[in-house]
C-alpha cells in the first residue's frame, strides 16, 4: 500500500463520525474500493495529465479539532456575511456569520447535520462511485465529515451573496481534510454562491472537496469559485451539478494557486429548457500543475450550455484542460458552444487542451473549438508603436485575454471584486 493510501486508512479508524446518521456500511464500501483499485496511474485517461505518483509517495495527518489559529488580518477584510468559514477543514465558529440570512434560508456546517443524525439531511453523503478514476470522490465519501450545506426554499431568493471561505495555514505536519457541501435550491429560488480557496502562510497541506448542486424547476444559481491557495497546496475540487427544467446555472472559476489543483464541473441538464453558462481562467506560473475537466451532459430538450476558458502559461508550469459535452438521444433542440482560447508567455510552459463534442441527437447546434499560442506580435507592435512599455504591453494584452470571461457575472460589485482579484493574481505573473 502506498503512503497515502495508508494515511487514508488510517484517518478512516480514526473517524469518530463514520457511522453517522447511518453511514457506516457505505463509508467502508468506499474506503474499500480505494484500497482495492489504488492511484490512477497515468495510461488511466482522466489522469493522462496529472500523474500522481508523487503525491502518492506522501502520508498526510488528518485535521483535528483544534482551537482557533491565527489568521492574516486582512484575510476576511473584503469578505462579508453571511459566511462559513473552514480553517485546514475545520469551521471557525468565531469567523463565521450567518445571522443575516433571511427566512427559508437554511446554512449549516456538515458536522452539525452529522451530529443530529438524521438520515435525510445527510443522504447526499451516501452516494456511489463506481468508476476506479473517481479517486477522490472515493476518499471522500469515505473521510468527509465537515462541509457547507445550503438549502433554499421555494420561491425565496437572496439578493446579498453567500461565501464559502476554506483556509489552508500552516500547522505541525502536513494535513489533509475532505469537505463534503450541498447548495440546494428548489423550485424558483434564486442565489448566489461564491467559493473562496485561499492560503494563509506556507503550507504543503491536501484539500479534497466535492460540492452537489440541485437545482429545481426554474431555479437559478450564480456562482463564482476562486482558487487562490498557497503555492505548496494541493487542491482537488469536484462539482456536480443537476438541474430541473428551465433551471439556470451560471459560473466563474478562477484558478490562481497551488502547486497541484484540480478541478472536475460535471453538470447534467436532466430537465428541458436548463441552461448553463460556465466560464473559466487558468492561470499556470512556476511549475504549477493545473487539471480541469468539463463534462456537460444535456438530457433534456432545448437545453443549452456556453463554455469560455482562457488559459496562460509562463515559467515551467504545465496546465489541461478537458472539455466535454454529451447530448444524448432525445434532445433535440440543444446548443452547445465551448471555446478554449490559450496563451504560452515563456517557452518552458505547456498547455494541452482536449475539446470533446458526442452528438447523438438530431436538430442541434453544436460547436467547439481550442487553440494553443502566444501574444499577437501586431497587437505587441501596434502598442509599443504608441510609447507602451514591452511589459506594460504585454500586461494589458494578457488582463484584457482573461477579463472578458468575467461577463458571465452580472452583479458588478461581485464582478469587480473578481477583477481585483484576478488582476492580482496576473500582477503576481509580471513580476516573475
Amino acid at each position: 500500500m502506498t503512503a497515502l493510501l495508508d494515511s487514508f486508512a488510517t484517518a478512516f479508524d480514526a473517524l469518530e463520525s463514520r457511522d453517522a446518521a447511518g453511514l457506516g456500511d457505505s463509508r467502508r464500501a468506499a474506503l474499500d474500493a480505494v484500497l482495492r483499485d489504488g492511484i490512477p496511474h497515468a495510461r488511466v485517461e482522466a489522469w493522462k495529465y496529472t500523474p500522481l505518483r508523487a503525491l502518492e509517495r506522501r502520508a498526510f495527518a488528518a485535521s483535528p479539532e483544534e482551537a482557533t489559529p491565527v489568521l492574516d488580518t486582512g484575510l476576511l477584510a473584503d469578505i462579508p456575511a453571511p459566511r462559513l468559514v473552514f480553517v485546514n477543514g475545520r469551521i471557525d465558529t468565531t469567523r463565521s456569520d450567518t445571522a443575516s440570512l433571511p427566512a427559508g434560508v437554511s446554512l449549516q456546517p456538515l458536522s452539525t447535520v452529522l451530529a443530529e443524525g438524521d438520515a435525510r439531511d445527510a443522504n447526499f453523503l451516501a452516494r456511489r462511485f463506481d468508476r476506479s478514476d473517481e479517486i477522490f470522490a472515493r476518499v471522500n465519501a469515505a473521510l468527509a465529515d465537515e462541509g457547507a450545506v445550503l438549502r433554499v426554499d421555494a420561491g425565496v431568493s437572496i439578493e446579498p451573496p453567500v461565501h464559502l471561505v476554506f483556509i489552508g495555514t500552516p500547522a505541525d505536519t502536513d494535513r489533509a481534510w475532505h469537505l463534503r457541501h450541498l447548495v440546494e435550491l428548489r423550485e424558483g429560488a434564486s442565489l448566489t454562491v461564491v467559493e473562496h480557496h485561499l492560503g494563509n502562510g506556507a503550507h504543503r497541506h491536501l484539500a479534497n472537496g466535492l460540492l452537489h448542486v440541485h437545482l429545481g424547476p426554474r431555479a437559478r444559481l450564480v456562482h463564482a469559485r476562486v482558487q487562490d491557495e498557497d503555492i505548496g497546496a494541493t487542491v482537488i475540487n469536484r462539482t456536480d451539478a443537476v438541474l430541473a427544467r428551465e433551471a439556470r446555472y451560471e459560473r466563474i472559476d478562477l484558478e490562481l494557486g497551488a502547486a497541484l489543483s484540480r478541478h472536475e464541473l460535471n453538470v447534467s441538464l436532466h430537465g428541458d429548457n436548463a441552461r448553463v453558462h460556465a466560464n473559466g481562467v487558468l492561470l499556470a506560473t512556476g511549475k504549477r500543475h493545473l487539471d480541469t475537466r468539463l463534462g456537460i451532459d444535456h438530457a433534456g430538450r432545448d437545453s443549452g450550455c456556453e463554455l469560455t476558458w482562457r488559459g496562460l502559461g509562463a515559467g515551467r508550469s504545465r496546465a489541461a484542460f478537458h472539455g466535454g459535452i454529451l447530448i444524448r438521444e432525445g434532445a433535440d433542440g440543444t446548443e452547445a458552444m465551448l471555446s478554449n482560447k490559450n496563451l504560452l508567455l515563456t517557452e518552458g510552459a505547456e498547455i494541452d487542451s482536449q475539446p470533446v463534442l458526442e452528438i447523438h441527437a438530431d436538430e442541434v447546434q453544436a460547436a467547439h473549438g481550442a487553440t494553443v499560442g502566444q501574444l499577437d506580435p501586431t497587437a505587441l507592435f501596434y502598442l509599443r508603436s504608441r510609447g507602451v512599455p514591452a511589459a506594460q504591453a504585454r500586461a494589458l494584452l494578457t488582463h484584457a485575454f482573461c477579463r472578458e470571461t468575467l461577463s458571465v457575472i452580472e452583479d458588478a460589485v461581485l464582478r469587480d471584486a473578481l477583477a481585483t482579484r484576478l488582476d492580482a493574481a496576473l500582477a503576481r505573473l509580471e513580476e516573475k
